[in-house]
Parts: structure tokens; sequence; C-alpha cells
């Protein structure tokens, strides 16, 4: 048995509620939908602590025979993660098949949400650096948005510095936002509301550990 408090969601989208005082707050609503939990490590025998959460639903014939002893026929699950115990947040009791839910939280409580933020593709240093680009008068032409001389990295003979900030694939990282707070807690839809802004588009995984 151990003590946690995370759960796997799912991006909804954002909306609005309103507070005790009649003022507009914005949120992103998360589906939580149960958590179950798929394995215990114990330093005894995996040398570290920590739990494995299945989250979602796939196709049977879409999941491996592997992952398939893993699910214990508890579920046919799209993801898996698996969260480190460090610290004992609040006493919540769970072994295998134990089902994690919306209300491991209650409005107000602060916690950190990771996940995966949109990609933009191949872009160039403005959008993806906040370059300022080049004058649009003086006889500048076709180098508006260029982003300028790469240097000789601080002597003679050409290389590009390690670091050079450059044109290239923006997006899509991994992302982690602390000290968000729970606005809402809805325990029949399995649903939370979280003041302010989350990484990623509509649909993305989200890691909300208290």
């Amino acid at each position: 048995m151990f003590i946690m408090k995370f759960v796997l969601g799912e991006k909804i989208g954002m909306s609005q509620i309103f507070d005790k005082d009649g003022n507009v707050v914005p949120v992103t609503l998360v589906r939580t939908t149960p958590n179950v939990v798929l394995q215990i490590k114990t330093k005894e025998k995996d040398k570290y602590e920590a739990v494995q959460v299945g989250f979602g639903e796939r196709k049977a014939k879409n999941i491996k025979k592997p992952q398939q002893g893993l699910f214990k026929n508890l579920g046919n699950f799209r993801y898996v993660r698996e969260f480190r115990l460090n610290r004992d947040p609040i006493p919540v009791e769970t072994g295998i098949g134990s089902l994690l839910r919306a209300d491991l939280f209650k409005e107000g409580d602060k916690v950190k949400v990771s996940g995966v933020s949109k990609g933009k593709g191949f872009q160039g240093v403005m959008k993806r650096h906040g370059f300022h680009g080049a004058p649009a008068s003086h006889g500048t032409k076709h180098a508006h948005r260029e982003p300028g001389s790469i240097g000789g990295a601080g002597r003679a003979g050409g290389r590009v510095a390690k670091g050079m900030r450059m044109a290239g694939r923006m997006g899509s990282d991994r992302v982690t936002v602390r000290n968000l707070k729970i606005a809402k807690v809805d325990l029949e839809n399995n649903m939370l509301a979280i003041k302010g802004a989350i990484p990623g588009r509509r649909g993305t995984l989200l890691e909300i550990r208290g």
C-alpha cells in the first residue's frame, strides 16, 4: 500500500467559471477518467518506489501480448505512465487494480501539470526566438526576417558557436507548469477545472501531481 496524489488526464479545452465574488476565472478543463493502478514497484524488488498507472482506452487487437500481461485483464489502456514516490502529499492507500479519481484533489489545491506543447513545425528566428528582424527601411531588401550574422564564435575562422539561436523545429516539447490551482472538482463527470492555461492541444495527455 502506498501514499500518493497524482492522476493522468486528457485536456478538453478552455472555459471560464465564476468565483464566489462573481469574478470570471479562466480555467482549463481536464477529464480524469478513472486511472487504474497496474504495478507497484518497491525498493526491495526494483530498487526504487513507483506506481504504474493505465489511462484511456484502445482496441485489444492493437495491444501487444507483453502489455496484455501487464494489464492483467484490468482493461485495454491507451497510455501507461509511471510515477515515482518521492514524498507523501495526502494519505490515499491503494493497490493493484485500485482506481485513482478526480477526488484525490480538492478546490484550492496547488498542482503541477506536465504535457507536450503544440507542435508548430519549422519556424524562423522571429517566431521561434523573438528576434526583431532587420530594419524595414534604409535599403533592406528581401532580408526583413533573416537572422543576420551567425558570427565566427569569437575567433577568426568560420564555425558556428554551440547553442546559436537559429531557425528550426518549434514546439512538441515536454512542458511542466507549476503552482496551478484547482478551481473546481466535478466528481460526477470526473473533471478538473484548473485555473490558467495548460500546455498542449485538445486531447493531450496530462500528468497532474499534487
